[in-house]
């Protein structure tokens, strides 16, 4: 089977900006719903709920849950819309997100609903999305 042909520039970063938005939106909305599941677990415990599932086990599992769907979103998505070689994409877009996360973590855990920094979420996925111009070298 004969090699496909790569795609051009423009089309693949427009593909990138795309799949890079909606893995964003994504992982954004799981580290709410799951910091959400942490106040829960925090207001519960402060009221004498018993032992259970603590907030700093939530705390734990938003970031986690986030980092891991991040790489996942990203590589389905641009492999859904016919791209190959993504491994830097992933890769580059995972650290970013990670990074962002870190950076604004103290602004989107002291109030439930509370979004990130809108500048950290362009440029996570302005990063990710320049990221899918390099491309590995294909095999020989």
């Amino acid at each position: 089977m004969a090699p496909s042909s790569p795609t051009p520039l423009a089309p693949r970063l427009l593909k990138a900006v795309i799949v890079s938005a909606v893995a964003v939106a994504a992982a954004h909305l799981i580290l709410s719903d799951t910091l959400s599941l942490s106040f829960a677990g925090e207001a519960s415990a402060t009221l004498g709920a018993g032992p259970g599932y603590s907030a700093n086990q939530a705390f734990t599992v938003a970031l986690m849950n986030t980092a891991l769907l991040m790489p996942l979103v990203l590589w389905i998505g641009m492999r859904v819309t016919g791209e190959r070689r993504v491994g830097p994409m992933v890769l580059v877009g995972a650290v970013a997100w990670i990074t962002a996360v870190a950076h604004g973590i103290d602004v989107v855990d002291d109030t439930p609903g509370a979004l990130l920094p809108w500048r950290s979420l362009v440029v996570v996925v302005a990063i990710t999305a320049l990221a899918s111009a390099v491309r590995r070298r294909p095999r020989r």
